[in-house]
């Protein structure tokens, strides 16, 4: 499906403003630092976490967008720990979930484009390939099921972009490199799933797919995640190398692990259509990973 320009096009100099929530998370941290670089929008952007806006307050979200008219709207917002959905699923289906529909329906009333991020765990993985857009959701946990209830929520905005992605680690945030750099630290062996394949997304490469995505007008949903499938067994081994740490990482099953939730064991997303609407491909975490670390080490990552 070709993009089509629309008014909230990044490179229009008379745009409305944007609004981004979750704007403490990793991903919005990602994109306040990609709006400041060159092809970032020109227009306003108003940045809001919980305690300025609560996505779950519709009167409140149906206020902000209407008096500042907003043309886009960049939702950050949710939980993420997949955990932590399962024993609080009623929440993450609320938040996850209905309040999409808040933002949806506020994003209709002053004709904005909603863009909602989503996740590779709306699949079972269950498929021996990389999953396309059109491939029938089939969630196995609760964070699953509440981020489908999202998509389907965004999807009632006229003007929407939904952007799957996976395995997220960046500065300003909890995720596995952070956790397996502080693991090796103190010099223990680690165990680490080898049954999970997913693709390892740094938030940079991300914001600039989504910089690039608003920047063409893109529609519907488009799956956006870095290029170089792994598991997480083979990421931590990639992390603890480029660390220069001797500590031992030992494979292990993910029944042996006995997390709450089920993960997806193959959730690798075909990004195809990213690439033929913007061109743009994203780095493999070969590329990503070593400037990441490059970061924590210089302490850019808070």
């Amino acid at each position: 499906m070709a993009a089509r320009p629309t008014r909230n096009d990044m490179t229009t100099p008379r745009e409305r403003p944007i609004l981004v929530t979750g704007a403490n998370g990793m991903l919005a941290g990602a994109l306040r630092r990609r709006f400041g670089q060159p092809g970032g929008p020109a227009a306003p952007v108003i940045w809001t976490d919980v305690d300025e806006l609560n996505i779950g307050d519709e009167a409140a979200v149906r206020q902000l967008v209407e008096r500042r008219r907003c043309g886009a709207i960049i939702n950050c917002a949710g939980l993420t720990q997949v955990d932590e959905c399962q024993s609080r699923r009623d929440e993450a289906m609320r938040i996850n979930g209905a309040a999409v529909g808040h933002l949806a329906r506020a994003a209709e009333a002053v004709g904005a484009v909603l863009v909602q991020i989503s996740t590779d765990f709306v699949f079972g993985g269950d498929e021996a390939r990389p999953y396309v857009e059109a491939d029938p959701p089939q969630p196995l946990n609760a964070y699953g099921e509440s981020k489908l209830l999202g998509e389907r929520e965004a999807a009632r905005a006229p003007e929407h972009l939904i952007v799957r992605t996976a395995w997220l680690y960046g500065p300003h945030g909890r995720n596995f490199v952070r956790s397996i750099c502080r693991q090796a630290a103190l010099g223990r062996p680690l165990t680490v799933v080898n049954d999970q394949v997913g693709c390892p997304t740094y938030t940079g490469d991300l914001a600039e797919a989504i910089v690039r995505l608003m920047g063409c007008g893109a529609r519907g949903v488009v799956h956006a995640c870095g290029s170089e499938p792994t598991s997480w067994f083979e990421f931590a081994r990639e992390i603890v190398r480029l660390r220069q740490s001797d500590v031992a990482v030992e494979p292990i099953s993910s029944q042996r692990l006995g997390r709450p939730a089920r993960r997806p064991a193959m959730s690798v997303l075909d990004c195809s259509r990213l690439a033929e609407l913007t061109g743009y491909r994203l780095p493999g975490f070969r590329t990503s990973l070593p400037a990441y670390l490059a970061e924590m080490t210089s302490g850019e990552d808070g």
